[in-house]
């Protein structure tokens, strides 16, 4: 791959930030919750209205239908303007409008794709239960199909932002006596419908990311199955590759950022000698590894792209830096919360760093554990025996 940008892709960089710096948000991003939810979907609203929603939908559903390459740009300067991320729309744009655009019906992709890049309909996920988390095939909601709907009862749990999202990927067991993989279909579920009950989950950071999702006898319509009935495995394994290929490359280009922030806090705050946090200690050294992990954390991603330009489809190789990356965001956060010390219980305004540390510990939780992750690694790409 060649690493040098063409004179289009410069062009569209000067494009991209031009238009960030002129219609970003002025306003600072509330706090989780109602209010969050009408400045997310007014965002989105604005990037839909100036041609940006979408950037890796392909143009025939309303997308943007850039390359991988401007996708990396497009994140870089979001990150650089400090421009707000997806949000409560990260599902819809990044699971299940890709999910249905890949597999869907002409009518789901007509139905359920132009709400989502107006911003009107936020999405969550419905794949883990309370004894199925990572190990999804173990999932045991189901879904009995009776004449044209599909029955649901059962129990989903960190299913994030349930309380506020419109539709779920909801992913349920179809075929009565089915084990593991078999029998499971992947439909589209409306959360308004009756006999769905979801209860909000308060985290430890005191708000409210992720609930828990009670069926009770759901009836959804059997044109809301997605890849076919009982095929619900490979739809999912479709909509986690795109989890693991260029969904996340947005909070990649932040953990450097967030570094650059943390050097600038080291070189302003004093410990207790009087001294810069940088000088104290091994802070200095440890934020110089910091800065070289995050610059191999963004060589791993154009290497996640150089390999997407080539195939199409992603594959398990980005789950190496899925893995990096969620640990590098802990371990910066860990540097942050031992520069300020104490004083980070103090400092909950507008960088929000004790709650930013709290959220950091989920991400190697949220997706698939690292634990999982690398038994990917180990099994898909290194051929090694399945671990038990």
């Amino acid at each position: 791959m060649n690493l040098d940008y063409t004179e289009d892709e410069l062009l569209f960089r000067d494009e991209v930030r031009t238009w960030l710096n002129e219609n970003k948000p002025k306003e600072p991003l509330p706090a989780p919750g109602l209010e969050r939810l009408a400045y997310e979907k007014a965002w989105q609203k604005k990037l839909y209205d100036g041609g940006w929603a979408g950037i890796s939908w392909p143009k025939e559903y309303g997308g943007c239908g850039f390359s991988l390459m401007k996708q990396l740009i497009w994140f870089e300067e979001v990150t650089l303007a400090h421009a707000p991320a997806e949000g409560i729309f990260f599902v819809a744009l990044n699971h299940a409008g890709p999910t249905v655009i890949a597999l869907g019906s002409p009518e789901q992709k007509q139905k359920y794709l132009p709400p989502i890049l107006r911003g009107e309909t936020p999405w969550c996920q419905g794949f883990s239960e309370p004894d199925a988390g990572s190990d999804l095939a173990a999932l045991r909601t189901t879904g009995d199909v009776d004449g044209d709907s599909i029955v649901i009862n059962g129990t989903k749990i960190w299913s994030t932002g349930a309380h506020l999202s419109d539709y779920q990927e909801l992913v349920i067991r179809t075929e009565r006596g089915s084990q593991r993989h078999a029998g499971l279909s992947w439909v589209i579920c409306d959360m308004h419908l009756p006999g769905v009950d979801v209860r909000p989950i308060r985290s430890l950071d005191g708000e409210v990311h992720f609930c828990e999702v009670f069926y009770d006898n759901v009836r959804i319509p059997l044109d809301n199955v997605v890849g076919g009935l009982h095929n619900g495995w490979k739809t999912a394994m479709t909509t986690l590759s795109f989890e693991r290929g260029t969904a996340t490359l947005g909070e990649r280009m932040g953990v450097a950022w967030t570094v650059e922030q943390l050097i600038r806090l080291a070189r302003a705050t004093t410990d207790e000698t009087g001294r810069p946090a940088i000088e104290s200690g091994n802070i200095g050294e440890r934020l110089a590894t910091a800065r070289a992990e995050a610059a191999a954390l963004r060589a791993m991603t154009y290497m996640t792209i150089s390999r997407g330009m080539r195939d199409p489809m992603p594959g398990p190789e980005g789950v190496i830096a899925a893995i990096y990356a969620t640990e590098l965001v802990q371990r910066v956060h860990e540097l942050a919360t031992d520069i300020m010390g104490l004083r980070a219980l103090e400092m909950d305004g507008g960088d929000r760093w004790p709650r930013r540390y709290l959220a950091s510990r989920l991400r190697t939780l949220a997706g698939g554990t690292s634990q999982i992750r690398r038994n990917i690694v180990g099994e898909r790409l290194l051929g090694l025996p399945r671990g038990r």
